[in-house]
């Protein structure tokens, strides 16, 4: 009767997108592979202003951002 939740888990969670994993949450990392950002050297082609409008992005998770690109000195770009 029971129905292993194995095939569901395996479509739905994609091992591969571990950019930023355990940093942003998933909507934001979402919105980053939308527009095909998958390394903190694409992410610093953009400024925070730009990162802020996209989907799952609020204060809180740029600040998160920008401590983990200070880290590893990135930074966003100045407009």
């Amino acid at each position: 009767m029971s129905k292993s939740l194995n095939s569901i888990y395996t479509v739905n969670c994609d091992s591969e997108n571990t950019f930023l994993q355990g940093v942003i949450a998933m909507p934001a990392r979402r919105a980053l592979e939308k527009e095909k950002i998958d390394s903190l050297e694409k992410l610093s082609d953009y400024s925070e202003k730009e990162i802020l409008q996209l989907h799952g992005f609020g204060k809180n998770t740029v600040m998160k951002l920008k401590n983990h690109m200070k880290e590893h000195q990135v930074f966003f770009k100045e407009l």
